[in-house]
């Protein structure tokens, strides 16, 4: 049995895939199946990239931890003392 996936994609990058998987004689739903596959039987793997922004904002509270300048306690109580 099989079933539909449905994905949004850059048009231009569809684009580029569908031609080059034109040019190799495939279509692009043999190139999908095949990267699936791949990634079930870890012979294709996924990066995750981090902004710089998340990764100085990171950097940041790490600091702020260190220096003893996050607040641990009663939201309520925060409060009243700003």
């Amino acid at each position: 049995m099989t079933e539909q996936v449905i994905f949004k994609i850059d048009k231009k990058l569809k684009e580029q895939a569908m031609k080059k998987a034109k040019r190799e004689g495939l279509s692009l739903s043999v190139v999908l199946k095949s990267a699936a596959r791949a990634y079930v039987d870890d012979e294709f793997k996924v990066g995750i990239s981090y902004s710089p922004q998340l990764i100085r904002a990171i950097r940041q509270s790490e600091k702020e931890i260190r220096e003893g300048k996050i607040f641990r306690g009663d939201l309520r109580e925060l409060i009243k003392k700003v």
